[in-house]
């Protein structure tokens, strides 16, 4: 079995600038954990629904929810992002893929196409 038949489609991406906040409403709402960064349609770089929390607030600081507002819509996901990026291609055993992710302890890989943009 190859990577290509069991990889999420449509893919939905995220542009670096986005402000965290909307890119968590849009992970929410697609039901996904994480999402490729795409700029002009080359990737550059990978987050997950636990960057944009870990950024977030704790519920327990001492700022006012308008304060708290503030500050989340001022970080983008170029703040968060992961940078270093492992990829695969739609024709990769899915067991490769399996095995690169848990020997670099990561919970998704990007898929590429041609080298050039997410699958």
């Amino acid at each position: 079995m190859f990577v290509g038949e069991r990889m999420s489609h449509p893919v939905i991406t995220i542009h670096p600038e986005m402000p965290i906040v909307d890119a968590l409403n849009l992970m929410k709402r697609q039901h996904i954990r994480r999402a490729p960064v795409v700029k002009d349609g080359e990737l550059v770089g990978i987050v997950s629904d636990k960057d944009l929390l870990n950024a977030s607030p704790s519920p327990a600081e001492s700022i006012s929810v308008w304060e708290m507002s503030n500050l989340l819509s001022k970080i983008q996901i170029k703040d968060v992002m992961t940078t270093r990026i492992l990829t695969v291609t739609e024709d990769t055993p899915i067991e490769v893929a399996a095995r690169l992710m848990v020997d670099n302890k990561i919970g998704g890989l990007p898929v590429m196409r041609a080298g050039k943009s997410p699958a």
